[in-house]
């Protein structure tokens, strides 16, 4: 499985993270869209090798209190539904 998501995250765009965060409801200005596409491909193998370490409150500032509460709901939806399989 590490091998898909490594292939993956190698050649993900930051379109890539719009274009979700989009298909979510969740609207990114270019700052916290630069800084989310930036976290994920310098952190991706932390939080994949130990999702439960992650803390994602320390980067409540980054985000707009309505764009923060859903990245929060949504990684902890796709934590449940994937973290098993990591």
């Amino acid at each position: 499985m590490y091998s898909i998501i490594e292939r993956y995250m190698s050649m993900l765009k930051k379109e890539d993270v719009f274009n979700f965060a989009v298909s979510k409801n969740i609207f990114l200005s270019n700052e916290e869209l630069n800084f989310t596409y930036a976290f994920i491909k310098k952190n991706w193998q932390d939080i994949v090798k130990n999702p439960n370490l992650f803390e994602i409150e320390k980067y409540k500032n980054r985000f707009s209190e309505e764009n923060f509460k859903k990245v929060k709901q949504l990684f902890k939806e796709y934590h449940q539904k994937f973290g098993s399989f990591l």
